[in-house]
């Protein structure tokens, strides 16, 4: 089994390389993992940067010691694949950037399209994309990733057929859709964006919108997926055919 990962916002360890591991990750990783001396852990920031560690002690119940190894950093992955996700209800939201997470995407998008029941508003907005993130990070954990996956703030349809007119490769996951997914024409390098719809679907004013700015409909079989699985399903797929998972 691989060694769990615990994320920390520095590197600077003590003199001989040792690091105290402490907060609400040291009490995770003493009180719930139960790790003990000899163990092998490891730390990243989620942004790429990650050491191997061993533990050498612990401290109560929420300071885990441990000997760090030099700290490596992880390159970015490419194409860089971005999925742009409607809106769900409920806490379907987190499903999918959860399982989008632990595929392999590099960002999610959260999009207040048209046809969303729910919609992201002040505080309430703010709580959703807090969760989105923090779900993120703990799937990232989960994953073993050291470079976690960027949730941006929500984007309005205008600023979602702007970052598609930017991409190498945009698409917008659609039941009528001429051509599949799995046999479009992908680059072996840049940024790939993915549009993924409410459950009403994309309205036609924004496949229109989108058109312009590059994207073209893709299906994705023949099944119709809810909106919280389809980014995933597709991203699997997207990360066969781009060779990132060989």
């Amino acid at each position: 089994m691989t060694a769990p990962v615990f994320v920390v916002d520095h590197f600077d360890a003590e003199a001989g390389g040792r690091y105290v591991l402490d907060g609400p990750e040291g009490r995770h990783a003493v009180s719930v993992k139960r790790l003990r001396a000899g163990e092998d852990v490891v730390l990243t920031d989620g942004a790429g940067r990650w050491a191997t560690c061993v533990v050498v002690d612990t401290e109560g119940k929420d300071r885990l010691v441990v000997r760090m190894d030099p700290v490596a950093e992880e390159p970015a992955e490419s194409p860089r694949i971005t999925v742009v996700q409607a809106l769900p209800k409920g806490d379907r939201g987190e499903l999918a950037v959860e399982t989008m997470t632990e595929t392999g995407v590099d960002a999610v998008v959260p999009w207040a399209a048209s046809r969303c029941i729910t919609q992201w508003k002040g505080e309430r907005g703010q709580k959703a994309l807090a969760k989105w993130r923090a779900t993120a990070r703990e799937a990232g954990k989960q994953s073993r990733r050291t470079r976690f996956p960027e949730v941006a703030d929500a984007a309005s349809t205008k600023q979602v057929a702007a970052l598609l007119a930017e991409a190498d490769f945009a698409a917008v996951l659609h039941e009528e859709g001429s051509e599949p997914l799995a046999t479009a024409e992908l680059p072996t390098a840049g940024h790939i964006v993915l549009v993924v719809g409410p459950e009403g679907g994309v309205s036609p004013d924004e496949l229109a919108l989108f058109a312009r700015a590059g994207a073209a409909p893709y299906r994705l079989g023949r099944s119709v997926l809810r909106t919280s699985t389809a980014g995933t399903a597709a991203s699997a797929l997207l990360l066969g055919r781009t060779g990132r998972w060989s």
